[in-house]
C-alpha cells in the first residue's frame, strides 16, 4: 500500500468571472504556501543563477542582471476555507467508478490496448483499475518518472554547472559542459565576461579553447534520428540548441550544439579582451586545471517544473544522464533508463516490468504501467517525500498552463482540477496526473492508450476520462 497522504483538498462552488479563475487556480494544487516552487526559487535566486524562461514563444536576450522584485501584491481574500483536521476518508465505491469509467475507456479515439488506474492518493487504495500492471507504451508521461528519480537522487536544490579551467599556465582554456540544455546566451555572456576577470586578475594571456563533453556516454543522437522535438544530446549546448527564437516545442535545432556553443563563448571572450589565436577544438579539461569560472542551472526543483510543464524532451534526457552519473550508471540513453527504474525502485514504487529506454519517453520500445505512473504521483505527495513534490506542482494545468493549456477550455467543469502530463506518439496518446473531485479529495490516475487513430480523437476522449473523476 501507499504512503498516506494526509495533505487533502478542499474544492468550492465555482462562480461567474474571476472568482471561477481563483478558485479553479487554488483547487488545482497542491501548491507550496500558494507559490510554485520554480517561482519561489527564481524570485530568491542571483540573477546568474537563472535557468529556462517559462513564457511562451520567442523572448529577447535577458539581461546580465534582474531587476529587483517587486513588492509582494496584496493576499487576496481566502477562496477556500483552511481545513483545521484531515477530512474522514472516503471514497467513491469501484463499482459506480467502473460504471462511470468503463464506457469512456472504450471510446473508439482510444484505439487498443488502452490501460487505466485511479488511486486515492490519501489512503493509496485503487479506487479503478482496467490492465493497470500491464506495461505499455507511456509516450512523455514516462517524464514523470524520470523526473522524480532524478529529484530523489540529486534533491530538489541540485544545480546543473558549465565551468571554464585552464592549464596551470592559464595558456589554454576548456569550456566543460555539465548537462545544462537551459544554458543561455545571458549566461553564456556572463561566464565569459567572469572568465576575462579571471585572467586578467592573474595577468594570464590564454591563445587556445577547447571544449569538453566528456561527461556523457554513448550515442548522441537519439534513436529517433534528426527531429525538432530534440537536439543532439550533449552536455553542452545553449538554449538546447534551437535555431529560433522559441523557448520550447518543437524547433530546427543545431547539427553540433557543442561546437556552437563553443565558438559563440569564444566571440564573447573577444568582446572581452581575450583574443584566441585558433577556433575552439573538442578536447578533455586537464587533470591538472585552474578553475577560472562557473555559471549553475536553476534549481532542480524549477527544472522539473519545465520539465513536466512544457514536455521538455532536451532536460528530461539531461535530468536522466545526472540522476545516472549520481548513482554510478553510464550517463547514456540506457544508463539514464537503468538509473531512473533503480531510483523507483527503491521509492518502493511497483516496477511491473517496466523498461525505460530514455528520459523524455520518445522511444517507443520503453514500457511503463498505469499503476507504476499513479504510484509515483502518491508518492510526491507523501508527506514522508516533500523532495518529490515539484512532480506534482510542475504538471500542466488543465485550460491554464504548459501542453494542457488549450485543453479542458470553453466552459469545462474539469478546468484547473485536472493537472496532468500528457503523452503523444503516432498511435500513442496517454494523461497521467491528479484531479481534485467534488467533495476536496485528491486523485492520481492514468490513462495510457496505444493504437490511436489520431490525437484529435484520442485526446478528448482522454479528457473526459479525467473529467468523470471531478465529478466523483
Amino acid at each position: 500500500m501507499l504512503e498516506p497522504n494526509v495533505l487533502r483538498l478542499a474544492a468550492g462552488s465555482a462562480v461567474a468571472g474571476l472568482a471561477l479563475a481563483a478558485t479553479a487556480a487554488g483547487l488545482a494544487g497542491p501548491w507550496d504556501g500558494g507559490q510554485r516552487t520554480a517561482e519561489r526559487h527564481r524570485a530568491a535566486a542571483p540573477a546568474e543563477t537563472g535557468g529556462a524562461h517559462h513564457g511562451h514563444g520567442a523572448v529577447p536576450d535577458a539581461p546580465a542582471a534582474l531587476p529587483a522584485a517587486p513588492a509582494p501584491a496584496p493576499s487576496a481574500p481566502a477562496v477556500l476555507t483552511p481545513l483545521a483536521a484531515p477530512l474522514p476518508a472516503r471514497s467513491t465505491p469501484a463499482p459506480a467508478l467502473a460504471e462511470a469509467l468503463d464506457p469512456l475507456l472504450r471510446a473508439p479515439g482510444l484505439g487498443g490496448p488502452r490501460t487505466a488506474a485511479v488511486v486515492d492518493v490519501a489512503s493509496g487504495r485503487q479506487l479503478y483499475g482496467h490492465g493497470a500492471a500491464t506495461p505499455t507504451t507511456p509516450a512523455s508521461t514516462v517524464k514523470i518518472a524520470t523526473t522524480a528519480a532524478a529529484l530523489s537522487a540529486l534533491g530538489p536544490d541540485h544545480r546543473l554547472a558549465t565551468t571554464v579551467v585552464a592549464t596551470p599556465d592559464a595558456k589554454a582554456l576548456t569550456l566543460v559542459g555539465g548537462g545544462d540544455p537551459t544554458l543561455d546566451h545571458a549566461r553564456l555572456k556572463a561566464l565569459a565576461a567572469d572568465t576575462a576577470k579571471a585572467l586578467r586578475a592573474r595577468s594570464a594571456a590564454p591563445t587556445a579553447l577547447t571544449y569538453d563533453t566528456g561527461l556523457y556516454e554513448g550515442p548522441v543522437r537519439h534513436r529517433i534520428g534528426v527531429n525538432d522535438n530534440i537536439a543532439p544530446v550533449t552536455p553542452l549546448m545553449t538554449r538546447a540548441g534551437r535555431l529560433d527564437r522559441s523557448t520550447h516545442g518543437p524547433a530546427p535545432r543545431a547539427q553540433d550544439p557543442a561546437r556552437e556553443t563553443a565558438r559563440a563563448f569564444a566571440e564573447l571572450l573577444a568582446a572581452q579582451g581575450v583574443k584566441l589565436l585558433t577556433a575552439p577544438v573538442p578536447g578533455r579539461a586537464p587533470q591538472q586545471r585552474l578553475p577560472l569560472a562557473v555559471t549553475h542551472s536553476a534549481p532542480l526543483s524549477a527544472l522539473v517544473e519545465r520539465t513536466l510543464t512544457y514536455s521538455d524532451n532536451d532536460l528530461a534526457e539531461a535530468l536522466a544522464r545526472a540522476t545516472a552519473r549520481a548513482t554510478g550508471h553510464p550517463a547514456s540513453f540506457d544508463g539514464g533508463g537503468a538509473a531512473v527504474r533503480a531510483q523507483l525502485r527503491k521509492l518502493g514504487v511497483p516496477l511491473d516490468g517496466a523498461a525505460l529506454r530514455d528520459g523524455s519517453g520518445l522511444d517507443r520500445r520503453a514500457r511503463v504501467s498505469a499503476r507504476l505512473l499513479t504510484a509515483v504521483l502518491a508518492r510526491a505527495a507523501a508527506p514522508a517525500h516533500p523532495e518529490l513534490r515539484p512532480v506534482l506542482t510542475g504538471l500542466p494545468v488543465g485550460g491554464f498552463s504548459g501542453t494542457l493549456e488549450n485543453r479542458y477550455t470553453g466552459g469545462s467543469p474539469a478546468a484547473g482540477l485536472v493537472r496532468a502530463k500528457t503523452g503523444t506518439l503516432t498511435g500513442v496518446n496517454a494523461l497521467a496526473g491528479t484531479v481534485v473531485t467534488r467533495d476536496g479529495r485528491l486523485l492520481a490516475f492514468a490513462f495510457l492508450a496505444s493504437g490511436t487513430p489520431s490525437p484529435y480523437e484520442a485526446q478528448p476522449a482522454l479528457d473526459a476520462l479525467a473529467t468523470a473523476l471531478t465529478t466523483r
